[in-house]
């Protein structure tokens, strides 16, 4: 019998995904030579080697890309069955781990965590904030339980449950507030700031503008809604926010805000978690407290 350690396997998991000690070791909270030692044991009771090892990185050989599939399949059934164990009491104890999207946490995250404090208070919250692809890569290989995106994802193996609708806000340079709001034809003739690639938002706010994806934009493009708010307060062109964000970002920026005639460019924001999620109906009632709460529709009142 080969004596493997589930310690050992997320230790192989996070080298396998990160592709470097350093990254994996920082990721388990761990040093790099114990992680290290850890991968040598686990090659020595398969008697095989697992890892090609670099100055600078390391490669998978083929049996270790073999074994990061088959390991990554057993920490999710692992994982998957200390949520049945949790689905199955009384009420939500333990961590539960939840993604959000940049153009998102800042403003709705706070009143998130006042929700589940109220509705399981015995919860341990990790956050993660990222970007949509990732966040729904690691929904898939269950490194997170639920995620906080812009809908439609559309992936089949993924629950979606509309949480409210939000409308994006015109933001230009106090000079331009009098000046009539331009419609989505007068927005492609004029400097728009967006953010880098990557963001859903900026799909959505190209896409209302009905400007391709790849076209070349001599302009900025930043990685948060805060740097696009200031450089426009700069007179440096015009952008689009959430109006979810409206309240943060101009507090500090002398801009004007408007809003776009009918029909007005909006988003869903919902929660996705993975269909075969033991926590599945738990999930479920989670989105509908956050859906049915004053203090979160109220960050969006239009």
């Amino acid at each position: 019998m080969i004596n493997l350690t589930l310690k050992q396997l997320r230790y192989f998991d996070a080298l396998a995904r990160h592709g470097h000690f350093g990254r994996a070791a920082e990721a388990c909270a761990i040093s790099q030579p114990a992680l290290s030692m850890q991968i040598k044991e686990m090659e020595e009771t398969l008697g095989t080697v697992l890892v090609e090892r670099g100055a600078r990185q390391i490669r998978l050989t083929r049996f270790g890309e073999e074994t990061a599939q088959r390991v990554t399949g057993i920490l999710r059934a692992v994982d998957e069955l200390g949520d049945m164990a949790r689905a199955s009491r009384d009420r939500l104890v333990g961590r539960l781990r939840i993604g959000i999207i940049p153009t998102i946490a800042p403003y709705l995250l706070p009143a998130i965590v006042e929700v589940l404090a109220d509705v399981h208070p015995e919860l341990d919250l990790m956050i993660r904030e990222t970007l949509t692809p990732t966040l729904i890569q690691e929904l898939r290989e269950g490194q997170l339980d639920t995620a906080i995106v812009a809908l439609p994802v559309s992936e089949p193996t993924l629950t979606e449950a509309a949480l409210f609708d939000e409308k994006f806000l015109l933001v230009r340079p106090q000079a331009d507030a009098h000046a009539p709001v331009p419609d989505s034809e007068m927005l492609r003739e004029m400097r728009l700031l967006l953010l880098e690639e990557g963001h859903c938002f900026r799909d959505q706010a190209l896409s209302f503008c009905k400007l391709a994806a790849s076209a070349p934009r001599e302009t900025l493009d930043a990685s948060s809604l805060s740097t696009l708010v200031q450089m426009v307060s700069a007179g440096f062109g015009v952008t689009l926010i959430p109006e979810m964000a409206m309240p943060v970002e101009t507090r500090s920026a002398p801009v004007a805000i408007a809003r776009f005639p009918d029909p007005q460019p909006a988003r869903t924001v919902g929660m996705v978690w993975r269909r075969t999620s033991p926590l599945a109906e738990q999930l479920t009632g989670i989105a509908e407290s956050i859906r049915n709460r004053p203090d979160v529709s109220a960050v969006t009142p239009g």
